[in-house]
């Protein structure tokens, strides 16, 4: 099953990641790309307290870069934040 919104999310990190100024982010960013694309086909998605790591990991990195990079990060948030609303719990 792929969720969607971690797909898209995925995607969105990743042409972040094409676009970083940073070799650091450029390598923060691809972690985070990986990750979502294993989210949006494995069985179960990520908790609550994953994605909110993802999201500070995102933001410190969006605070850093800025245009493209920033842009990018908030289509990926913005898909992230649809996602956590179907998740059960908090």
């Amino acid at each position: 099953m792929t969720r969607d919104e971690l797909e898209n999310a995925a995607e969105s990190i990743e042409r972040a990641a094409d676009e970083a100024s940073d070799e650091t982010a450029t390598d923060r960013l691809r972690n985070q790309s990986e990750q979502f694309a294993a989210y949006a086909t494995a069985d179960r998605g990520p908790d609550h307290g994953q994605l909110a790591r993802h999201e500070h990991i995102l933001n410190e990195i969006a605070d850093e870069e800025s245009g493209d990079v920033a842009s990018n990060l908030e289509d990926a948030l913005e898909s992230i934040s649809a996602f956590r609303e179907t998740v059960e719990g908090v």
